[in-house]
This record gives structure tokens, C-alpha cells and sequence, in this order.
């Protein structure tokens, strides 16, 4: 393998790793505090509940990628 291609699976496998933990976090962290409260509207008004869900996951989406392109660039600006 060429040494370009090592060095982009190498932070392409880190990157990864990187965000199953942030988003195994962010899971359990919702389900902690709000999984009550979301199984109640769930219950009692499904419409709300579903745009909440969207909500959340657009959410998750873009603060967790914001997250770990901040974390990297920390990082990488530590090696140089």
C-alpha cells in the first residue's frame, strides 16, 4: 500500500472510531435525559413526536459532525 493511501485509511479508521463513540454518547446521553419525556409523546401525540425525532437526528447530525471536524483539526494542528 502506498504510504499516501496508509496514512488517509489510518485517519479515515480513527475518524470512525472517533465518531461511533461521540455518537454512542450522544445516544445514551438522550435516552438518559429525554427518553421519559419522548416515550410520553410518542404515547400521546405521535405527529409531535415524529418532528422531534427528525429534529433530533438533523441535530445529532450536524453537531456531531461540527464536533469531530473541530476535534481533528485539533489534533492534526498538534502533529505539525
Amino acid at each position: 500500500m502506498k504510504k499516501g493511501a496508509a496514512k488517509n485509511l489510518r485517519a479515515f479508521v480513527m475518524e470512525l472510531v472517533v465518531y461511533a463513540v461521540l455518537v454512542t454518547s450522544y445516544f445514551f446521553l438522550v435516552l438518559h435525559l429525554l427518553g421519559q419525556w419522548l416515550f410520553h409523546l410518542e404515547v400521546r401525540h405521535r405527529y409531535i413526536y415524529a418532528a422531534v425525532a427528525i429534529l433530533l437526528i438533523a441535530g445529532q447530525a450536524v453537531v456531531l459532525d461540527t464536533v469531530t471536524s473541530l476535534l481533528f483539526r485539533f489534533l492534526r494542528g498538534r502533529r505539525r
